[in-house]
């Protein structure tokens, strides 16, 4: 009887434990339809998510590899907890100025079971537009450190989605490329895929990854494997074992899903933004976001003149009073042919020479007096630096920076997003900040949110642009209408706005000043509504633009706003994006190569009459793609608007309160 009674409880123990072993732990978006699950199976952890009634994630484990070991066995779950977060929060620089974020969370406590007992908790916040969550390593008795070999985050993709993703070579990229629109199923193995990637399921159901609030970690990229997504860490640079290196207690940046039923909820989502700190400035009034002149673009192009053009003060002046006409907030000096502003001994741009000093302008340039004639003219001056030349000396190049009066700088050829790098990054905004200076990152990774944090970050690259017309035929408008649905979902990208002369596809040819572009004048306008920068560049020379039809529009066009609406959208064919700013709304539909009308209901625009001046492609842009109409009308909510979008064409309306 004795060995009976033990043997029924060692039964009814053994039950007990698979049945905690095989507990679900759940958390809801607000409205419900966005549900995060996870269980333990054999007491390692495994997620799902599913929207409405689709299983979008399923059965995907989660595990870290540690320099001491494998997190992912022998765990147990300790009691979890939950709380619903509501933050209000305004945005000094973004495509929506006041924000509200509602999520719910829960903290799911791993520990393991047997030595050396560590713990992690996984922390999960479920939005009404997607599901993010992150490790949180606590402090450990016997542990001041970690290292970490790799984050094994799976993403076990339900069926057979459209993909739109951008193949990789490697970790040390731009992040530029052509993406490619493809199933699932034929998704490369062992292939590094940039974030954000697009899917799209039956049934319009729309999943984007990518990951926000990226500090003192390395950036993530996906990797497919045995017909499974995994997330692939940026190996600190010269070996491929070591990640990350950290002091506890620490945290890894959010894994991010955005989820929606339409596509234009992902372009519109603050998800990324919700996830991250509040701005570490307390003093914003000297953010300014605006446009730039980027001579470097055109080839420092001026007319005939009495003066030798370069790098020298006359040319400068000349762009500078032609950005004190058109109001343009800045102008940007970069170098002429291979040689850059400052002294440096180097071979071209991207490689600054041993005896390199940016706080030492070349002669034929004063730096100081340069921009004290911008600032007599209400032009800021925007300079470029290669990031190994700056970081060198960064404290003594931002006090001499200060000390000229420049305003901000690009930040270039940094190609790399391993921890080190994300760190720099972080470091150049925190100390740009103190000498209030604005920041555009290029040759960048994507962003993910931080300019909530640091909101002096205008604008990054991270994507395969205009700047490519200078040298090669690979960018078209097929191109352009990718960028919305993927990289545009992460932020800010400068895309090298701004070429006003255009030419048809047989008529294009490789320039490297005054160069070309193949989209119509409109999908240019368009562009400049669409793509979300707080520092667009107008790339183009004075002549190109001053006269010019379509060029009022770039001169009233805002740099940041109040609200953001996509009006329609289908992946890699169109997108119509209405953004407002101090009552009026700037409209951009942009398109591929297929020509279309499209319908613009108007009724975002609430009570009252408007006045809408409408740009159209016009009826000869395939002979001449420069070619626009121009239409003035008054309108209603009640109204729709059809615009006739040329193949390679797009369209831009700007609507006020009449």
């Amino acid at each position: 009887m004795k060995i009976l009674k033990i043997y029924l409880i060692v039964q009814y123990l053994l039950t007990s434990q698979l049945l905690f072993a095989q507990k679900s732990i759940q958390v809801a978006s607000p409205s419900g339809a966005i549900k995060f699950e996870l269980k333990l199976i054999n007491e390692s952890p495994e997620y799902s998510i599913k929207f409405d009634k689709h299983i979008l994630i399923e059965h995907s484990p989660l595990s870290l590899e540690f320099e001491n070991g494998l997190f992912y066995k022998n765990l147990k779950i300790n009691k979890p907890s939950y709380q619903t977060l509501t933050d209000h929060y305004q945005l000094i620089v973004g495509k929506a100025k006041n924000i509200i974020s509602h999520c719910n969370e829960v903290v799911i406590p791993f520990e393991e079971k047997t030595a050396p007992n560590r713990k992690i908790n996984l922390v999960v916040r479920a939005f009404d537009d997607g599901i993010a969550f992150r490790y949180e390593f606590p402090e450990h008795a016997n542990q001041k450190t970690f290292t970490l070999f790799d984050e094994r985050t799976t993403f076990n993709v339900v069926g057979n989605p459209k993909v739109l993703t951008l193949y990789l070579p490697s970790y040390q990229t731009s992040h530029e490329g052509i993406y490619s629109h493809i199933d699932y199923q034929q998704v490369n193995e062992k292939n590094l895929m940039d974030m954000p990637t697009l899917f799209e399921y039956p049934d319009h159901v729309f999943m984007a990854i990518t990951e926000a609030a990226v500090r003192d970690y390395a950036g993530m990229y996906l990797w497919k494997e045995d017909g499974m997504l995994r997330g692939k860490l940026s190996p600190k640079l010269g070996q491929e074992k070591i990640k990350v290196e950290a002091t506890l207690p620490h945290h890894s940046p959010w894994r991010v899903l955005m989820i929606s039923n339409r596509v234009g909820d992902l372009i519109e989502s603050n998800i990324l933004t919700n996830l991250n700190e509040p701005s570490k400035i307390e003093d914003t009034s000297w953010i300014k976001p605006g446009k730039t002149t980027f001579t470097w673009w055109n080839g420092n192009i001026v007319p005939d003149t009495v003066f030798s053009p370069g790098n020298n003060f006359n040319t400068n002046k000349y762009y500078i009073d032609f950005a004190a006409r058109n109001n343009l907030q800045y102008h940007s000096i970069y170098g002429y042919a291979e040689q850059p502003w400052y002294v440096d001994d180097g071979f071209d741009f991207g490689s600054p020479g041993p005896n390199a000093d940016v706080t030492k302008s070349i002669k034929p340039l004063d730096m100081k007096y340069i921009c004290d004639y911008a600032k007599s003219q209400g032009v800021g001056i925007h300079v470029w630096v290669n990031w190994k030349a700056l970081y060198a000396q960064l404290d003594k190049a931002f006090d001499q920076f200060e000390a000229w009066g420049i305003s901000g700088m690009m930040v270039d050829f940094m190609d790399r997003d391993d921890q080190e790098m994300i760190n720099i990054q972080e470091e150049i905004l925190d100390k740009a900040a103190k000498h209030h200076f604005f920041i555009q990152f290029h040759g960048s990774s994507k962003p993910s949110g931080m300019h909530r944090t640091y909101p002096n970050e205008f604008t990054r690259e991270g994507t395969l642009n205009y700047e490519v017309y200078k040298w090669d035929t690979i960018i078209n408008a097929n191109h352009d209408i990718s960028i919305p649905f993927t990289r545009l979902l992460a932020g800010a990208t400068d895309y090298h706005l701004g070429g006003f002369r255009s030419k048809t596809q047989s008529q294009f040819k490789i320039h490297f000043t005054n160069p070309y572009v193949t989209s119509t004048r409109c999908h240019m306008l368009a562009m400049y509504v669409v793509l979300e920068s707080y520092l667009d560049m107008v790339c183009d020379t004075p002549p190109s633009y001053e006269g010019q039809p379509g060029f009022e529009f770039i001169k009233e066009l805002p740099s940041i706003w109040d609200e953001t609406k996509v009006l329609n959208a289908s992946v890699n064919e169109f997108v119509t994006i209405a953004r407002k700013k101090d009552g009026a709304w700037y409209v951009g539909a942009l398109n591929d190569s297929k020509a279309r009308n499209l319908e613009i209901p108007l009724a975002f625009l609430g009570t009252g009459t408007f006045f809408a001046t409408i740009y159209t492609d016009g009826k000869e842009v395939n002979i001449n793609p420069n070619q626009l109409n121009i239409e003035t009308k008054i309108v209603t909510s009640a109204d729709t608007i059809i615009l006739p979008l040329a193949s390679n064409g797009g369209s831009v309306i700007r609507i006020k309160p009449d």
